[in-house]
């Protein structure tokens, strides 16, 4: 029995990978079971469906995220929105994001459908902008933001970085020099947030904050091979 929650791990992170390989529409249990080397029936063992599997990683996307939070949590405000922003960009020629994404957007299109999934997707909604809401009221009680609504500042923010994200999966948007998520997040950062900011501070160059989250990718690709970069709600 102490090896139930490792083969559970395996199994989720192969899910990832099934999603990335075939998408969402035509993903079936034996797919997963391939790309995790384990038996359907072992899959079965730990989830009945194909949507029990499913829900349950979309579950553990967003708990790793809030973990995450928990070790950006003595960062500034600034230093945190940067990272939350710069987690959005990603190139076409990420082919194995791009895919996820592509994958993600077909389980999202169930949302109205399935209950269960539909619970999943408000949850990470909610992490989302309550991310946000929490930076800007820290931003806020600090001084450097000026003082806004943090939940409908949040929703603006997160509204924009999501739909600049399904454009560039759905319609192959793409700027001859940057991927169309680079140039919405700059544009949200040049719009949106600068002019929260108080007049004597800065947010960090973007290149700066996409330089730290590819090394801090670096190392968890070191340490565990098989966990999927950027897992975290963010991507749901």
């Amino acid at each position: 029995m102490s090896d139930e929650p490792l083969a559970a791990d395996e199994i989720l992170d192969g899910v990832y990978r099934a999603l990335c390989a075939h998408g969402y529409a035509s993903l079936t249990m034996q797919d997963i079971a391939d790309e995790c080397d384990k038996s359907k029936s072992l899959l079965h063992y730990h989830y009945d469906t194909k949507e029990d599997l499913l829900v349950a990683f979309l579950s553990r996307m967003i708990t790793d995220y809030e973990e995450q939070l928990e070790d950006e949590v003595d960062d500034s405000p600034v230093d945190r929105l940067a990272l939350f922003l710069a987690q959005f960009v990603f190139t076409p020629d990420e082919e194995e994001r791009q895919s996820f994404h592509l994958a993600l957007l077909e389980m999202r299109s169930q949302g109205p459908f399935n209950e269960r999934m539909r619970e999943q997707l408000v949850r990470s909604d909610e992490v989302l902008r309550e991310t946000v809401a929490d930076i800007l009221r820290d931003g806020i009680d600090e001084g450097v933001f000026d003082a806004v609504d943090p939940e409908q500042t949040a929703a603006l923010l997160v509204a924009t970085l999501d739909g600049g994200r399904t454009r560039q999966v759905t319609l192959n948007e793409n700027p001859t020099d940057v991927s169309y998520t680079r140039a919405v997040v700059e544009q949200a950062m040049t719009h949106i947030v600068e002019p929260l900011l108080a007049s004597d501070v800065e947010l960090p160059p973007l290149d700066e904050t996409l330089a730290k989250l590819s090394a801090v990718d670096s190392d968890a690709d070191v340490d565990d091979v098989d966990e999927p970069p950027h897992s975290s709600a963010q991507e749901s």
